[in-house]
């Protein structure tokens, strides 16, 4: 490798108006990038970066450093919201298979990741995320390496030869952490729900939101499940350590979760990090017997819809991998698709009669349960009536009567 001063530079000179960069991200982003543009954001002039970054996790607005700059994501960022009014922000209505075929179809001028120091064997590994880096990076014309010594890589991590490196910086620092979700009454309750919902042997999705997570950390009871997910997080070690696990099986694109979860990774096996078609492509998961997706929403209405991205008429986030998983659970033998969310905010239903945001993220026709904190809906199988009243039954109490009235009213108009 070059001294880091002098590589650094050289990638700065790579950075020129039209080129289209692709950047691992979620707990893979190299801080080192963000660092540096900032100092010369006029490298960005003609730029758009694009990588599926997570609100929360990914803070860096790289459309914002410069006005001439872009960025594109499947999921909208909190701390991006100017740029996107700017529209220096492209927010892309696709799934991550989707993303994943977008990447293929329009080859990146420059694939940026982070990894570890080369062992061995002349192998890096891509550490906590192996989504989509692995369909980049054979077809950019140039491809870039953060290598850091301080990236956790499981054993089970994809690896790209060192001699593959056009460009090699050296950086440090820690991975980018998610701090485990605080505990709740409420989320707990659901939580229960949904364990009881999952048989020993399954194979089990959870997506981001505090109710999958907290419904995974209650399933330590459970034998032999198989996490097959586009995310880990401490949950993973909790049933792990619970004896709850098979011994192998388990896949996941990335690993996005505390400093210590990390460090417990780095020494465990049984977990394979795999691009994208092999976590939510439908092949692989009509291969698995009992898989069942357990993902969050903002609102679900009385036909079965589901709003991911929503809130209040403002976009919040995207559909990320929920599509994939939810639409490719019926492919599997015994597979089911599952909603878990409270029933309501401190003043509003998130039983709702109809989805009224722009869009509609998940259709009546890919969501099999709904759980909330007042019970278990299973609306698989039911016609609009029986359906809207199964999902009636689990809202919020308090608001009950304002949904029978609302559907009263959309029944009669049919």
């Amino acid at each position: 490798m070059m001294p880091s001063s002098r590589a650094e530079q050289a990638l700065l000179n790579l950075l020129r108006p039209g080129t289209r960069a692709y950047l691992s991200a979620g707990s893979a982003e190299p801080a080192a990038l963000a660092r540096l543009l900032s100092v010369d954001p006029q490298r960005l002039d003609g730029v758009t970066i694009s990588g599926s970054f997570v609100p929360g996790v990914n803070t860096t607005d790289y459309a914002a450093l410069h006005p001439g700059a872009r960025m594109e994501t499947l999921l909208m960022l909190p701390t991006a919201r100017e740029s996107l009014k700017a529209g220096r922000i492209d927010i892309l209505p696709m799934s991550y298979t989707g993303y994943a075929a977008h990447l293929q179809r329009l080859p990146s001028d420059l694939a940026i990741v982070q990894v570890s120091p080369p062992d061995a064997a002349g192998r890096c590994h891509l550490g906590p995320a192996s989504d989509f880096a692995p369909l980049v990076w054979s077809s950019a014309a140039t491809r870039i390496a953060f290598v850091n010594p301080d990236l956790p890589a499981a054993p089970g991590s994809h690896a790209l030869p060192f001699a593959e490196i056009d460009l090699a910086i050296e950086c440090d620092g820690a991975a980018i952490v998610l701090p485990p979700a605080r505990p709740s009454g409420v989320l707990d309750t659901i939580a229960g729900h949904v364990a009881a919902l999952v048989a020993d042997g399954d194979a089990v999705q959870t997506g981001l939101g505090g109710a999958p997570a907290a419904a995974l950390a209650a399933m330590t009871g459970h034998r032999n499940l198989v996490i097959h997910s586009g995310m880990v997080s401490d949950e993973y070690r909790t049933l792990a350590q619970a004896g709850a696990l098979a011994p192998t099986g388990h896949r996941t694109g990335m690993a996005l979760g505390s400093a210590s979860f990390y460090d417990w990774l780095a020494a465990a096996d049984g977990l394979e990090f795999v691009p994208t078609p092999l976590t939510h492509g439908a092949p692989a998961i009509a291969a698995l017997p009992r898989f069942i997706a357990i993902n969050s929403a903002l609102e679900v209405d009385l036909f079965g819809q589901a709003n991911l991205e929503w809130r209040s008429g403002e976009l919040v986030s995207g559909m990320g991998g929920a599509p994939d998983f939810a639409g490719h659970a019926r492919l599997s033998n015994g597979g089911r698709s599952v909603i878990a969310l409270p029933a309501a905010t401190r003043t509003v239903s998130r039983i709702v009669p109809r989805i009224m945001a722009p869009t509609v993220s998940l259709p009546r026709n890919t969501v099999d349960i709904v759980v909330t904190e007042h019970g278990v809906a299973h609306i698989r199988d039911l016609g609009m009536e029986r359906r809207a009243q199964a999902l009636i039954g689990i809202a919020a109490p308090e608001h009950r009567d304002a949904l029978q009235e609302a559907w009263q009213g959309l029944r009669d108009a049919i």
